[in-house]
């Protein structure tokens, strides 16, 4: 059969999971924790590498910024077979807790972006899969590693965040981040609302591991506030994740 249009993988190509990072520079890094990682295909914002991981295949594909490209990913993977979905990602804090280098594992995101708005009207929530979630949570204690677990805001635009007053709209984005702030939010990304919508729809299961980069409103109280770019916790946690989740399937099939 031909290669999908976008990310260039053939069906036969194919696994049950997928590690989904953003950052195409991220995808080798992540498959050097498989067994026998192997370059697939690199296509647009589209790279691929393939392992294997407790005896079963894995694809690591990164899905590029933003909820239309991470759709499109979840779309044409799911195509060739996927299942099952990790993002690991970045994100900014939003909660005076929430610090730089911690792990957010999203258990929902705010629906604040476009793509999922042209699948299902907006009373659907977008949701991570329990039991992703569960594997992604056990995962990072057995690590050790700092994680919170809630709900995190899914937008589009980077700049409208981090340069609202400037936009034409501005008063309605500050609007909105006052209130996902007083709500509890976590955390700020770009990718989550498309991923949980799009594999809800397609009855797949997908969760999602941030690495916090910074955090926005300690930064307005004044607090300490050093930027951490090291993702190198949310990607083990993210591949341990799948080995439990792998372990979680051979359970449920026995």
């Amino acid at each position: 059969m031909s290669e999908l249009y976008h990310v260039g993988l053939t069906p036969e190509q194919g696994a049950k999971y997928a590690i989904l990072p953003g950052d195409p520079g991220r995808v080798e890094k992540i498959a050097q924790l498989l067994e026998n990682p192997q370059f697939v295909a690199c296509r647009r914002e589209y790279k691929t590498y393939a392992g294997t991981l407790a005896g079963e295949r894995v694809l690591v594909t990164s899905t590029g910024i933003g909820g239309p490209s991470a759709a499109i990913a979840v779309e044409e993977l799911y195509m060739t077979g996927v299942r099952n979905f990790i993002r690991v990602g970045t994100c900014g804090g939003m909660q005076h807790q929430v610090m730089s280098g911690d792990m957010v594992v999203a258990t929902a995101a705010v629906r604040m972006e476009g793509t999922s708005k042209e699948y299902v009207p907006i009373e659907y929530p977008a949701a991570a899969d329990f039991d992703v979630t569960c594997a992604l949570v056990d995962a990072a204690r057995h690590l050790n590693k700092p994680f919170h677990t809630g709900v995190v805001q899914c937008k589009d635009s980077f700049y409208g965040q981090h340069d609202p007053g400037r936009m034409p709209v501005g008063v309605e984005l500050l609007n909105k981040w006052d209130a996902w702030v007083k709500a509890g939010c976590l955390a700020s990304e770009m990718e989550s609302a498309a991923l949980y919508t799009v594999a809800g729809i397609l009855r797949a299961r997908a969760g999602c591991v941030l690495s916090v980069i910074w955090n926005q409103e300690r930064e307005k109280a004044g607090l300490s506030n050093e930027p951490c770019h090291d993702t190198q916790a949310a990607i083990e946690v993210a591949v341990e994740a799948i080995r439990i989740l792998i372990s979680y399937n051979r359970q449920d099939s026995q």
